[in-house]
């Protein structure tokens, strides 16, 4: 559980320097430059989750019941995937109408796959994995919506057809993950 609980420290940690120290993220790329700022952002980053993906494997070998979630909440959390999975789409289709309207979806998306996980996962580990994403996520929805207030920023919709793209990608990456990738990858079929 410990190696567990590093990984998040160090990539939620890393993940809410725009959160707590905005003045210093702003003066370390200005003493390091852009690109050497990002290849050292994202090393430590891959730390963060290499080390996520195997505490949260060791902490399955000997799990932590908390509590056992009734079988509805598995349905739950794949129906509650979906729209997480075309909110991280939308993130990267410019100009779509969802991000002109949420201005986060990446993260509102994040909300939505940690919820849907905690509703149908009763173990120490996945409190710890979820709980501490949910988290995260509310706290730099919150801050990144009061940062783009006080810079008057907004997204501009264009039109339809990028969300109707967002839709269909975001639908197919969910197919594919629940269909083929989740079981080899995580250890859980959702359908099956």
């Amino acid at each position: 559980m410990v190696v567990l609980v590093i990984g998040l420290v160090i990539f939620l940690g890393l993940h809410s320097v725009r959160i707590v120290a905005d003045d210093w993220r702003s003066a370390q790329i200005a003493r390091l430059g852009e690109g050497p700022w990002k290849g050292l952002y994202s090393l430590v980053a891959a730390v963060g989750l290499a080390l996520i993906v195997w505490g949260y494997g060791l902490a399955r070998t000997a799990p932590v019941d908390l509590w056992s979630p009734p079988l509805w909440t598995r349905h739950l959390a794949s129906l509650l995937t979906l729209p997480a999975f075309v909110l991280l789409a939308a993130a990267y289709v410019p100009g779509t109408r969802i991000k002109a309207a949420i201005g986060h979806p990446m993260v509102v998306g994040t909300k939505l796959w940690a919820f849907a996980h905690l509703l149908s996962n009763g173990r120490l580990a996945d409190v710890l994995l979820f709980g501490g994403f949910l988290a995260w996520s509310v706290l730099l929805f919150a801050a990144s919506r009061r940062r783009d207030r006080a810079q008057g920023k907004s997204y501009v919709a264009g039109p339809l057809s990028r969300d109707l793209i967002a839709v269909g990608v975001g639908a197919l990456a969910w197919v594919a993950f629940a269909l083929w990738l989740h079981g080899p990858l995580i250890g859980v079929r959702p359908f099956g």
